[in-house]
């Protein structure tokens, strides 16, 4: 069964304003709409394609959106699934933004907000338990974690060189590599074409914000665009490096605000790499006002989601033959296990940076280990994260409902 443009409007249109709690429910929420309630995809068809994306870099969930407008309404359908997915939650992101702008420095808004921090620390070490159980199923794997999370802890190596190592171990240690013969061709499809077209449509842009002078928006635009081509493993994995470079680089954002983004990102709909539009806005609004704000959310958007259109339309044509490669798979299996000590990480990270007044760093050599003063934890701090991890682990609270929780505890507390 085909669908009609408008039918595939109304469904996606609604898979977009439905897709809270980040991507397992969104790939179940997608699942429901498209395979048990409506005729539109097959079982095996829905699996291999998100097999496919989650090879892919970029918002697994976001570009089986679009991977299924694709195959339902070919290039059309496409955009508009994938654009759905996203539009509802990057609306939402750019009112928090104005208020969090206008009213994110009151002492009562920072009570609530140490709320939302503390929460967030379980909701990463939530992640990293949830990813190990699936990733980490034999000793090599949690080798290669427990290198991941020593490579960017202590040794400050950048993500993407983590990840093409962790890649290139998977790819070069597959074991079958014998390849599953698929009936499907990709003989109407134009790699080249379509490469050359959506390369074109991101990144020339970017150039010619480089070319006019606009160096934030175009700083901005590049940064994200090398993000997209390394956000394996989801969201979190990449926020290790986002904060990196946004904090200690460019010192675009301070810490607060980045684990401020992230929370508030995890209260709306649609991807949680929406983050990088918070980020974006924020720091355009910083540096110049409302209307630099808007434009550097938008260039935010532009090169972190258009690439996900480009390896779709690039890649989905091959679907077959790309799910049949077991070395392409092995390579995958790899990186995610790398992105657990990357998780690891970030949780650490984002805990001490919460929980103590002052983190220094104890350098050794090439080590360069963040060390709090653990005169200076915050009682505030640490009583809201323990509650958190009650919500979270032991009443098994949705993040949305955590959070809210949460930032009315930090409210009570200050009030107190």
């Amino acid at each position: 069964m085909t669908p009609t443009l408008p039918e595939l409007c109304r469904v996606f249109g609604r898979i977009g304003m439905l897709s809270f709690g980040g991507p397992a429910a969104q790939i179940s929420l997608m699942h429901q709409e498209l395979v048990e309630r409506r005729p539109w995809l097959d079982e095996q068809t829905y699996l291999r394609a998100l097999s496919l994306c989650m090879l892919l870099p970029g918002p697994e969930a976001m570009q089986l959106a679009t991977y299924a407008g694709w195959r339902l309404k070919g290039v059309v359908g496409g955009l508009i699934a994938g654009s759905l997915f996203v539009l509802p939650g990057a609306l939402i992101i750019t009112v928090l933004v104005g208020l969090y702008a206008a009213y994110g420095d009151l002492p009562m808004v920072q009570a609530g907000f140490l709320g939302i921090k503390a929460t967030v620390i379980i909701i990463v070490i939530q992640a990293v338990r949830k990813l190990s159980r699936k990733a980490l199923t034999k000793p090599r794997y949690r080798l290669i974690a427990g290198l991941g999370f020593l490579a960017i802890f202590a040794l400050n190596l950048p993500f993407p060189l983590i990840i093409l190592c962790a890649a290139l171990w998977g790819y070069v240690t597959a074991g079958d590599t014998s390849v599953t013969e698929h009936t499907s061709s990709p003989a109407l499809a134009h790699p080249v074409q379509t490469a050359a077209i959506w390369m074109a449509l991101w990144l020339m842009p970017l150039v010619a914000l480089g070319l006019a002078g606009q160096d934030l928006l175009a700083d901005l635009g590049w940064f994200f665009a090398r993000l997209a081509v390394v956000t394996f493993g989801g969201a979190y994995a990449v926020l290790a490096y986002m904060t990196q470079t946004v904090v200690e680089t460019y010192h675009w954002i301070s810490t607060d605000q980045m684990i401020d983004a992230l929370g508030l990102a995890e209260t709306t709909p649609g991807p949680l790499i929406l983050v990088t539009q918070f980020v974006a806005m924020l720091t355009g609004q910083q540096s110049g006002g409302v209307a630099l704000g808007l434009a550097a959310g938008a260039v935010a958007l532009w090169a972190t989601f258009v690439p996900c259109f480009l390896w779709i339309f690039l890649a989905g044509p091959y679907l077959d033959k790309i799910a049949a490669r077991p070395r392409l798979a092995a390579a995958m299996r790899g990186v995610t296990a790398a992105v657990v000590g990357v998780i690891l990480n970030l949780s650490v990270w984002f805990g001490m940076n919460v929980l103590f007044g002052q983190v220094g760093v104890l350098a050794w050599g090439p080590l360069s280990v963040p060390l709090p003063d653990l005169s200076s934890l915050d009682i505030k701090a640490l009583a809201l994260t323990i509650a958190a991890s009650v919500l979270i682990f032991r009443l098994k609270f949705g993040f949305a409902t955590a959070l809210a929780l949460m930032s009315l505890a930090g409210l009570a507390l200050e009030i107190l």
